[in-house]
C-alpha cells in the first residue's frame, strides 16, 4: 500500500512524542499507530540526557510554581516514576535516580519567602521538610561551610530527601518506544531517518510527507519542539504565536553537592534560577546553571535551523512589542547583558562564579569548567494576541484531527501527562476506546 493509513502519527521522536507512541498502544484499541523522526535515533535533540536538567520537576523546590501549577505538575511527574518502576530493577536504575534536593533561600527576604512557601505547600507535599543552617549541612556540607566555618548569611530551605528526583529522558524515551513495539496485536512502526517535508488535509485524513513518501493518518500529533509551531504556521494555524527560544549552557566543577540544590526564582525573570545537580551521565561532577541566552535557531548547534527560526518568527509590530516589553524590564535587561557576558571568554568564568558561590560558597575559580556541548533550547511561546511571553508547555489544537505540542520545561517531566490530554483528544475525534485507569492512579513509587 502506498500511502498505509494509521490511526495515530506522531511527530518527533522526543520524550514526549515517545510518551504518546507508548501510551496509545498500551492504553487504547486503536491499532496502527507510527512515530516519525528526522534523526537516526530518538531523543537526539532536547530530550538527550546533556540537554537538560535530568530533573523530574514535582513544582516543590521550584519556586516559580503556584500552588495549583506544583500539584498539576506532581501528579504527572509521579508517572514517569511509578512507568519507571514497572520495569525490572535494573532498567529502572539507568533511568530514575534518588538524590536529595531541596531549594535555598539566601537573606532574610528569601528565608521568610520560603518560610511562608511551606507552610502553604506543606499540607499538599507531605515529604516536605523545612531545614535550619545546621540541618542543611548534614545533607549539603559545602552550601553552609566556607573555610572551616558556616557562612555569615540567614539560610534556611525548602527540602525533599526521600523521593527520586532524576531522570535521563533521553533513555526514558528510548524505553517508551521498546514497550509501545512490544504490544504484540498492534502496529506500531518507528520510523527513523523520516523529515516531515509537509502536512496536508486530505478529506477526513491527513498525509504526512517525508522523502520516502507519505503516510495517511486520522489524527496527527506534532511534538517537535519549536518546529511544531512551524508546521501548525505552515498550515495555517497559530498564526497567532511566534517564538522566542532561549538556550541554556552549564558549567562542571568535581563533586561538590549531594543532591539537587536550586535557588528562590526571581519572579520578574521568565527564566530558571541558577541550580547544582549531579550529572548523571558524568559521575564524580556537579553541574551548574542554566544561563540563559536568546537565539536564533530551533535547535542547539543546528545553523539550518536559523531559516526556520526566522519563518516561525513572524516578526511584526505585536512581537516587537512584547520583545520590547520585556527588555524594558530592569531586571530582565540586566540578566540579558549578563547572560550575554556569559558568552565572553575570560570573563564568563569569572561572572558565572559570583552567582554558583550563591550555592557553594567555597568555589574557586580553577572549580569550574565549561560544559562543552552540553545544554539545550526553550522554545517560548510569544502570544501575539495578548502581547505576552507565555512560560512552560502551550498546546495548539484547532479541533480538526491535529495538535502541535511546544514543549519546554516542565515538558518532559509531564510527558506522559501531555501523552494523556492528546489520548482524551484522540479519543474525542475517533471514538476509541481509552483506558484512563494507570493515569488516574494515586500509586506513589518510592526509592527502595
Amino acid at each position: 500500500m502506498a500511502n498505509p493509513l494509521y490511526d495515530v502519527v506522531i511527530v518527533g521522536g522526543g520524550v514526549a512524542g515517545a510518551a504518546l507512541l507508548y501510551s496509545v498502544a498500551k492504553f487504547t484499541d486503536l491499532k496502527r499507530v507510527a512515530l516519525l523522526e528526522k534523526y537516526n535515533g530518538v531523543a537526539t535533540v532536547n530530550s538527550k540526557a546533556t540537554n537538560n536538567s535530568q530533573t523530574i520537576h514535582c513544582g516543590d523546590i521550584e519556586t516559580n510554581y503556584s500552588l495549583e501549577k506544583a500539584i498539576n505538575v506532581q501528579r504527572t511527574a509521579q508517572m514517569i516514576v511509578r512507568y519507571a518502576c514497572q520495569l525490572p530493577p535494573a532498567a529502572r536504575d539507568r533511568l530514575i535516580y534518588s538524590f536529595p534536593k531541596m531549594v535555598l533561600g539566601i537573606g532574610p527576604q528569601e528565608c521568610e519567602f520560603l518560610r511562608q512557601r511551606y507552610e502553604q505547600f506543606k499540607p499538599h507535599f507531605t515529604g516536605m521538610q523545612l531545614l535550619e543552617k545546621a540541618q542543611i549541612a548534614d545533607i549539603e556540607p559545602k552550601v553552609i561551610q566556607v573555610n572551616g566555618h558556616d557562612r555569615l548569611e540567614e539560610v534556611v530551605a525548602i527540602a525533599v530527601l526521600g523521593d527520586y528526583t532524576a531522570v535521563n529522558y533521553g533513555l526514558l524515551a528510548q524505553s517508551f518506544v521498546e514497550q509501545a513495539q512490544s504490544v504484540t496485536d498492534k502496529v506500531v512502526d518507528l520510523k527513523l531517518g523520516s523529515l516531515v517535508r509537509e502536512i496536508e488535509p486530505v478529506g477526513e485524513h491527513y498525509r504526512v510527507v517525508t522523502p520516502d513518501g507519505s503516510l495517511m493518518a486520522r489524527f496527527v500529533v506534532v511534538s517537535a519542539g519549536g518546529h511544531s509551531l512551524l508546521f501548525a504556521h505552515r498550515m495555517g494555524i497559530g498564526l497567532e504565536y511566534s517564538c522566542l527560544p532561549v538556550a541554556g549552557n552549564f558549567y562542571f566543577t568535581p563533586q561538590v553537592l549531594n543532591g539537587k540544590v536550586y535557588t528562590v526564582q526571581n519572579d520578574k525573570l521568565p527564566f530558571a534560577a541558577i541550580h547544582g545537580d549531579p550529572d548523571i551521565t558524568m559521575p564524580g561532577k556537579t553541574r551548574f546553571g542554566p544561563t540563559a541566552l536568546p537565539l536564533p535557531l530551533l535547535e542547539r548547534d543546528n545553523m539550518k535551523t536559523l531559516v526556520d527560526y526566522l519563518e516561525v518568527l513572524r516578526l511584526d509590530r505585536a512581537v516587537a512589542d512584547v520583545l520590547w516589553d520585556l527588555f524594558k524590564v530592569r531586571d530582565i535587561r540586566n540578566y540579558i547583558f549578563k547572560n550575554m557576558a556569559f558568552e565572553v571568554p575570560l570573563l564568563n568564568r569569572r561572572l558565572f562564579l559570583q552567582d554558583a558561590r550563591k550555592i557553594v560558597p567555597s568555589l574557586q575559580l580553577e572549580d569550574l569548567e565549561f560544559a562543552q556541548g552540553v545544554g539545550g533550547i526553550r522554545p517560548q511561546l510569544i502570544d501575539k494576541t495578548g502581547r505576552k511571553l507565555i512560560l512552560g508547555q502551550a498546546e495548539i489544537d484547532p479541533g480538526s484531527g491535529i495538535r502541535f505540542n511546544i514543549t519546554p520545561s516542565p515538558g518532559a517531566t509531564t510527558c506522559l501527562g501531555n501523552a494523556e490530554q492528546d489520548l482524551l483528544r484522540i479519543q474525542q475525534h475517533l471514538g476509541c476506546q481509552f483506558d484512563r485507569r494507570w493515569f488516574e492512579s494515586e500509586q506513589v513509587a518510592v526509592p527502595e
